[in-house]
């Protein structure tokens, strides 16, 4: 096994503050055990928001965190406390050539790094590193990190204790192999773990009632994008990233760059909805115009367009459907420019409206997928366009749907129970 560290994990003087904590001479033990607990909840929260380690950090955590709830004034002290002795060992860091980051940020930035050489996808890099942050919390060392046992037993964890399903194995394992070929620059990486099949969950599907229950409680910023999703059966990060090229009103047709696979494809846009789309592609020019007015730069393009055609992020035809209605730092370029509706605020609004409307379903954005296609059937639709429409490489995914289409009193299905009340 190669034993090197990943450059990116070791170009500078690194320390711990769990070990440094735990060494600690001047503080009592129930003292060092509080801390940490404390400490570890704010590095969590910190590294979900990719937040660098600083006082700005600790403050917005104790803005939106420690504030949040009433705690007693003893906790709060103790918190406090904490976060000064965190301050101090950082300062001392710095001092001492130190980043003060913690395995896990190490491990995310290498990642990063590596995949962007590498010309990953930003969607895909966020994923494997992600992966590699558990497995870091995990094996909670340097050495145990770059030992690919401690991988292997990671992953059967995964297997045997968190009972992930199929797809999630194998995610969580690509990730492992790319950190340790590509940051850590091992040629043969084999972690020798069996993925175990898991059994597949029904689809949720909403039914035409509760789906328009759902649309009547949304806020009104979030409906045009559930109507088109339900209406043309778009995934979710196909819906968020439509640009103006790719939405033809008069024709009706959505055009996908990219999607699953890496695939291009047209779907539908209903004819009830034309009007609506023609009213949001005029709220988008605004945002656009105001743009070009303020000079901002111009909204990321994908892959290698950005890089050849820089400027081409400024026209018209580039512009997001669903755009923002503010400026944000871009994750990549560190540009602040105009970005489309993120996916995780839209799908907190369909749980929001789901919740609003009372419906006994887990609701995500994926059920109103899920609902274009079982109802397209429904409608005597044929199976092979739906799988078009849909984008499945294999029909047998498509399937899934024809199954559910057919079971529900609605469609002459009759449970026995019903025979026998009505000879009762």
């Amino acid at each position: 096994m190669n034993d090197s560290q990943p450059p990116a994990v070791s170009r500078k003087v690194q320390f711990d503050w769990r070990k440094d904590l735990e060494a600690s001479r001047d503080l009592m033990r129930r003292d060092i055990d509080a801390y940490g607990y404390v400490l570890s909840w704010i590095e969590d929260w910190r590294v979900q928001r990719d937040l660098p380690p600083g006082r700005d950090a600790m403050e917005l955590w104790w803005r939106e965190c420690a504030k949040t709830k009433e705690q007693p004034a003893w906790r709060l002290r103790q918190w406090s406390e904490a976060i000064t002795w965190y301050l101090g060992w950082l300062e001392i860091c710095h001092k001492s050539g130190g980043t003060g980051k913690s395995i896990p940020e190490r491990l995310k930035d290498a990642v990063y790094g590596a995949g962007a050489r590498r010309g990953l996808a930003l969607r895909t890099r966020q994923t494997y590193a992600a992966w590699v942050v558990r497995y870091g919390i995990y094996a909670g060392t340097e050495s145990r990190v770059l030992d690919e046992g401690v991988a292997r037993d990671w992953l059967s964890h995964l297997v045997d204790k968190e009972k992930v399903s199929f797809a999630t194995q194998k995610q969580a394992l690509n990730a492992l192999v790319f950190f340790y070929r590509d940051v850590c620059g091992r040629e043969e990486v084999d972690l020798q773990v069996k993925l175990r099949h898991t059994a597949k969950r029904a689809h949720v599907v909403l039914s035409k009632t509760e789906l328009m229950a759902l649309i009547g409680k949304l806020e009104e910023i979030y409906k045009t994008p559930a109507l088109l999703q339900y209406g043309s059966g778009v995934r979710l990060q196909e819906l968020v990233s439509l640009r103006i090229k790719d939405v033809d009103v008069e024709r009706g047709v959505v055009t996908v760059h990219g999607g699953k696979g890496d695939k291009d494809r047209e779907t539908i846009i209903p004819n009830c909805l034309k009007e609506a789309l023609v009213e949001q592609i005029a709220r988008a020019r605004a945002f656009w115009e105001e743009d070009r007015a303020n000079d901002v730069p111009g909204v990321a393009l994908p892959g290698a367009l950005g890089r050849k055609f820089s400027k081409s992020g400024k026209k018209w035809a580039w512009m997001w459907i669903f755009p923002m209605d503010h400026l944000s730092k871009d994750p990549e370029s560190g540009m602040i420019r105009r970005h489309h509706l993120h996916p995780k605020t839209y799908g907190e609004a369909i749980s929001r409206a789901a919740e609003k409307a009372g419906i006994g379903k887990r609701v995500t954005t994926h059920a109103l997928r899920h609902a274009f296609a079982t109802h397209f059937l429904d409608g005597g639709a044929d199976i092979r366009t739906l799988q078009e429409l849909l984008g499945h490489a294999d029909v047998k995914t498509t399937e899934i749907y024809a199954h559910a289409a057919k079971i529900g009193n609605d469609k002459g299905v009759r449970s026995p129970l019903d025979a026998l009340e009505a000879v009762r």
